[in-house]
């Protein structure tokens, strides 16, 4: 007994001691962590989480480690682990948990995460956005398809993004300079500092050769990105660390932060006199600038004060004197509490951004806004899943008259942790709506899944067919200012049918049906189209022949004939007064024998069946030959009836 009692000390000293050892590690990582030192932070945490230990602190601090080196699938993991110990947590990490899963394709997962979040945080925006289009996947599908992708050609094994056209060159920036043995590397990332390259640019193919490294002043020891060139070539704007002077700022935390610089040619073509902008400030960032076409104009992202999220988006006006006003924020309609950056606006009045915040597949994701007459941003859209992926997809730029440009990601299949792309879009991004809606029962407000949803344009042509989820929702793309038709039909309820016209802007329409019981008892004489609510069987103009939304009716027809072997029917079709008595009589007559022949044709014996077309002698309303009727009155008289004669 005492030698069992010394080896439970001994074990309890041991497990102590060892502990102590791992949160001292864990300690350690901290400290990295703190300092930005992210890769570092990432080799010292995983080495304490592969010895067991386990700390919702610990793997916060880790999964945000690959977070924000968007590195989705291992945040992804780590997040896991702390909600496998603890699911109420702060509401952020239900945003990275869900944004990371979409990146593993667990679409549905993070769907769950992203409701759960916009309940534990009511007034975020991001919530909001994706409250408001639960659909969202509906649009990215509608906006894609539309480019032709391929490698710009001057991609290396390090990080290369941000890339800008001016005079038959692509500049960018690059982490390829890996220089002599005392080249530094970045913290955060773990790869060297940026610097600005360009490549020879074949101005038709958009192909890219002969990559040169910058010469200039502008590139220093730490980062370069993002320049923009006046058309004139006589000014760039670009991102740079907060150095100038051989000196670098720092803030509180004494981090360095990134600043907006700019340069000018001189007559011996060498940029000089460069500057930081007035509003840059060594306490937040500025950076990835963005001229309006007519130059009068910087659009930049920030987290200055006054931000709603991680990075806004910001416009300041160029005065003539080449100072600047007072940075506007953008606002927030385009602005959320997560990252929106890279702006890119064209002569179109369009604004091109990436962002986390807006409802995407996950990472940065590009979309697109137009600024209206009076500036303010309106019409948001995802540009599609050509360009956007899981990971992120970000500095995206455009010709508006050839339709090519760039953007950067770092998708699978690249060749270093940032890639740069070039594209064709074939084809423009169409005014697009989401239709949607939730299918209950008219009177209990029941929600009803596994209803089948049909969509018909204004012709009653078959567009597309769902069926409602789980929660009685369905959704299609549809076009602007379109008119369609909606079916919704489900088992032991009336079939029901309604029409709406989209407006002419981008958005969602919401349409809910309600749908009615159904408790349609039929005798002789009874017409068992009623039950169904089968208001006539769908022809082509002048034509006989059964559609395949005709034929969704029918089979309703041919189920109940199948369920009551002994029941007979007479099939009467209906015209308007439009055209002749004898036209109408023969098209009608034509139309019922067909309808009669597709029963036939699907197991009903003929002799259940008799048919004719009454043409427009039996109308049900005024509107005879030569009576002034809207669109709905006509109608009412096209219609197909299934009369019972006997049971």
């Amino acid at each position: 007994m005492k030698n069992y009692t010394l080896i439970v000390i001994i074990m309890i000293i041991t497990f102590s001691f060892s502990g102590y050892g791992q949160q001292a590690k864990v300690n350690s990582g901290d400290k990295k962590y703190n300092n930005y030192a992210y890769v570092d932070a990432i080799k010292t945490y995983e080495k304490v989480a592969e010895k067991g230990f386990k700390s919702e602190e610990m793997f916060k601090k880790l999964g945000n480690s690959y977070y924000f080196n968007s590195d989705f699938e291992r945040a992804a993991k780590w997040y896991g682990e702390l909600f496998a110990m603890n699911a109420s947590i702060e509401p952020e990490y239900y945003y990275r948990y869900a944004q990371s899963l979409k990146s593993t394709g667990d679409i549905n997962k993070a769907n769950k995460l992203l409701n759960e979040f916009n309940e534990k945080s009511k007034n975020d925006h991001r919530g909001k956005l994706y409250k408001e289009d639960v659909n969202y996947l509906d649009q990215i599908k509608a906006n894609s398809g539309r480019y032709k992708i391929e490698d710009a050609g001057v991609n290396s094994k390090y990080s290369d993004y941000g890339a800008f056209v001016y005079k038959d060159k692509l500049y960018f920036a690059s982490a390829r300079d890996t220089g002599n043995f005392s080249q530094r590397k970045h913290k955060w990332t773990g790869e060297y500092f940026t610097n600005i390259y360009n490549a020879d640019l074949d101005p038709e193919s958009g192909s890219a050769t002969k990559v040169n490294k910058f010469r200039s002043a502008i590139n220093t020891k730490f980062h370069e990105a993002s320049p923009v060139f006046t058309k004139d070539g006589k000014t760039v704007y670009f991102t740079r660390n907060n150095y100038i002077n051989g000196k670098k700022g720092k803030n509180a935390e004494k981090t360095t932060l990134i600043k907006i610089y700019r340069a000018s040619l001189d007559t011996n073509n060498k940029w000089t006199n460069i500057q930081e902008l007035p509003f840059n400030s060594d306490n937040y960032s500025v950076g990835h600038p963005a001229l309006s076409p007519d130059e009068k104009t910087l659009y930049f992202a920030s987290d200055m004060p006054g931000s709603i999220g991680q990075s806004d988006l910001y416009k300041v006006s160029i005065n003539n004197n080449d100072g600047f006003g007072t940075p506007e924020n953008l606002g927030t309609v385009i602005n959320t509490e997560g990252k929106e950056t890279f702006p890119f606006v064209t002569n179109e009045n369009e604004i091109y951004f990436a962002s986390d915040g807006h409802p995407g597949l996950g990472g940065l994701d590009v979309f697109v806004a137009n600024i209206d007459d009076n500036g303010t941003i309106s019409n948001i859209q995802n540009v599609g899943a050509d360009v956007n992926s899981p990971k992120d997809d970000f500095a995206y730029s455009i010709d508006p008259v050839s339709r090519r440009g760039y953007f950067s990601s770092n998708k699978d299949g690249g060749q270093g942790s940032d890639d740069i792309y070039k594209f064709l879009e074939t084809r423009r991004l169409k005014c697009t709506q989401i239709l949607y809606g939730v299918i209950t029962d008219a009177e209990t407000g029941v929600i009803l899944p596994d209803t089948r949803v049909t969509l018909f344009d204004s012709d009653m042509s078959l567009k597309k067919t769902t069926i409602s989820d789980s929660s009685g929702n369905y959704s299609f793309a549809v076009e602007c200012g379109k008119t369609y038709s909606v079916r919704a039909e489900k088992a032991d309820y009336n079939t029901k049918e309604l029409r709406v016209t989209i407006d002419k802007t981008n958005g969602k329409t919401n349409l809910p049906i309600g749908l009615d019981k159904s408790i349609c008892k039929v005798t002789v004489g009874d017409d068992l189209g009623k039950c169904f609510a089968i208001k006539m069987i769908y022809f082509d103009l002048d034509k006989s022949n059964i559609r395949t939304e005709a034929a969704l009716d029918l089979e309703k027809i041919l189920d109940v004939l199948n369920n009551y072997p002994t029941m007979k029917l007479d099939i009467r079709s209906h015209t308007d007064s439009r055209a002749t008595h004898q036209y109408n009589d023969a098209l009608s007559d034509r139309r019922a024998k067909s309808t009669i022949q597709w029963l036939v044709k699907n197991g009903v014996a003929a002799n259940r069946l008799s048919g004719k077309g009454y043409g427009e002698r039996q109308l049900v309303n005024r509107c005879s030959d030569g009576v002034q009727c809207t669109e709905e009155e006509h109608q009412a008289n096209r219609r197909s009836e299934f009369i019972i004669t006997a049971l």
